[in-house]
């Protein structure tokens, strides 16, 4: 095989993997944002056995695998956060389209996957497109398991006008009932944070097939509220009186002048009164005035009461993907 692996240059070979992620992301990225990405992390791992013998702290492992001509043609990162579930290493590979099925792929896993036994891992898990029968058979041949199915759905804005859209009225019959409509930016960032805190604390763990545990507040607002594309105005919140009750975080890409769906949550008292839906809406008229193309979310299979809301708005499904997970401690037995 004409192809090596070597540890990350950087900040060199930033624009090398984002030209290769982006051959299959759904969402492109740059450069740029992976350097802001990076400067997020512990630069130092520390892991440990917990009192269960599973896999607990944070850590991670990064290779390329490049040609003769040092072109970034693979990338693998495997990796967990404080956060992440007890034994497991959440694990992301993307090999160039015409460098697959000629070993680069296994390369890079045999990687991960001495690096994951060593650590003691129980569980590896990563996501396939559900339409990319190559990488679902890899992964099957690797011993992955289905575990969970989510699905794309996108909004075209072009000619939409907002005022026409399903439930466009609803935030009106909300905010008569005592339901005020605000922004991150409107609530001021020092308190405002510290409330919307603690309504992803009580909704996060609601989602389903969310896993471990939420992540300190520090660590929130930088993977969560601040992700790439974040604006304190773009955080759409329901508030009754000083509490917040509902928030809609739509995160906008400037290279494909698209805006997606981060993250909705309504606090569980608040549920069934049609605040996800008011959210929703609020959502797409900032798209709207803000000349969006398309807005875009991303939901699990079993979240019937959101793909409800998504398809009345008249988003249109695209491609979905499903969460794969392998088990060590049963694959090293077998």
């Amino acid at each position: 095989m004409s192809v090596t692996l070597r540890v990350l240059r950087l900040p060199d070979d930033y624009e090398g993997i984002a030209k290769l992620v982006n051959t299959y992301w759904s969402e492109p990225t740059s450069a740029a944002r992976l350097e802001e990405d990076d400067a997020k992390l512990y630069t130092v791992g520390r892991t440990f056995l917990d009192e269960n013998g599973l896999l607990g702290g944070y850590d991670r492992l990064r290779q390329v695998a490049v040609t003769v001509q040092d072109e970034i043609v693979g990338y693998l990162w495997i990796w967990r956060a404080p956060w992440t579930e007890p034994g497991t290493l959440n694990h992301t590979m993307v090999v160039d389209p015409a460098f697959r099925k000629q070993g680069v792929g296994m390369h890079l896993y045999q990687y991960a996957l001495d690096w994951a036994n060593s650590m003691g891992t129980s569980k590896i898990v990563t996501e396939v497109w559900d339409d990319d029968e190559a990488a679902l058979h890899f992964a099957r041949h690797q011993g992955f398991v289905i575990d969970r199915h989510s699905f794309q759905s996108v909004l075209s804005l072009e000619g939409l006008d907002a005022a026409t859209v399903y439930g466009a009225d609803v935030s009106k019959h909300l905010e008569r009932a005592g339901i005020r409509f605000t922004t991150l930016a409107e609530e001021g960032l020092a308190e405002g944070e510290l409330k919307l805190y603690e309504l992803y604390k009580e909704t996060l763990v609601d989602i389903p097939g969310y896993t471990g545990e939420v992540p300190v507040i520090s660590e929130w607002r930088k993977w969560y509220l601040m992700a790439s594309g974040y604006a304190p105005e773009q955080v759409l919140i329901a508030a009754d009186g000083d509490r917040f009750v509902g928030v809609s975080n739509v995160l906008h890409n400037v290279q494909t002048n698209g805006m997606y769906h981060e993250y909705t949550g309504v606090s569980r008292d608040y549920r069934r009164r049609s605040i996800g839906l008011a959210l929703k809406v609020k959502a797409i008229e900032l798209a709207v005035k803000r000349n969006a193309e398309y807005i875009r979310t991303d939901n699990d299979s079993t979240n019937v009461p959101i793909l409800t809301i998504n398809r009345r708005l008249g988003y249109q499904p695209l491609r979905g993907s499903y969460r794969v997970l392998v088990s060590l401690r049963e694959s090293c037995s077998t």
